[in-house]
């Protein structure tokens, strides 16, 4: 079939994370959907592509966000139908904290219609590099902040622990913006199950222009209910306690070392 999906990721930074995959795709294309919230970002699109719709509209202060990926999906899916080829570009990497894409290439793909998915630096990516984190090293679990909440997620103390979004942390309805102290506090409650409050953590927030300024603050844990947090805003907790030998499975292992050199 004629129609086709694209979805991109644009990176971070303006201007300095896409790859050239992605931009080929834009230029190329018979009508671009941007999922950028900054005007800058949205006029830099224009410069590659004379036809960019904005998908930032149907974002609405009490309405569903269920209920606005829905509409984002419907209006690219509308023109693949209608045999164009359709551009998704989106902030960062297209797969990460996003419905939209995974939901419309699967029904671009279910309807018989090339879709794929260009990946691009993501905010993980940016924060590792900021941060001089090796996610290798201690190892890394990561997770969005509300459903960090809402179950009860097993993780480990002896590696870092990222927690994304925590500008909406306690958010049940999915149509707020933002949420405040009141739920960071059980947020913080939680995390003092297992880190102490004096724990010091970090906050993150990666460049989206060139001229930005990178956020890197850190304070204790029991700060973080009066802290300045945003939509875009990420916790980052270092590790507050040392890995533990599994001194049964080392020896184990020796055993078979041992067992192998005769």
């Amino acid at each position: 079939m004629a129609g086709s999906l694209a979805c991109v990721g644009i990176g971070m930074t303006l201007g300095a994370h896409i790859c050239p995959l992605s931009k080929s795709y834009i230029e190329q294309a018979d009508v671009v959907f941007s999922a950028v919230s900054h005007g800058i970002t949205e006029l830099w699109l224009q410069e590659m592509h004379s036809d960019v719709r904005s998908l930032q509209e149907y974002y609405q202060e009490g309405k569903s966000r269920l209920i606005t990926y829905n509409e984002m999906v419907d209006a690219m899916m509308t023109e693949v139908r209608a045999g164009k080829k359709v551009v998704g570009a989106f902030y960062g990497h297209p797969g990460v904290f996003a419905q939209a894409p995974h939901k419309s290439i699967a029904m671009a793909k279910a309807e018989g219609f090339a879709a794929k998915m260009i990946p691009g630096i993501s905010a993980e990516d940016c924060l590792i590099a900021d941060l001089g984190i090796d996610p290798g090293r201690f190892g890394c679990q990561q997770f969005e902040a509300s459903q960090f909440m809402f179950y009860k997620r097993q993780y480990d103390p002896s590696c870092y622990l990222i927690l994304w979004q925590i500008g909406l942390a306690g958010d049940r309805s999915l149509a707020k913006f933002s949420t405040g102290a009141a739920h960071r506090q059980v947020l913080i409650e939680l995390l003092s199950e297992v880190y102490p409050l004096d724990h010091q953590v970090i906050l993150y927030e990666a460049a989206v222009l060139p001229i930005d300024n990178i956020r890197i603050e850190t304070l204790s844990l029991s700060e973080l209910v009066t802290a300045e947090i945003h939509m875009h805003t990420t916790l980052v907790i270092p590790p507050s306690e040392k890995m533990q030998p599994n001194e049964k499975l080392v020896a184990r292992l020796a055993e078979i070392e041992q067992e192998l050199a005769q």
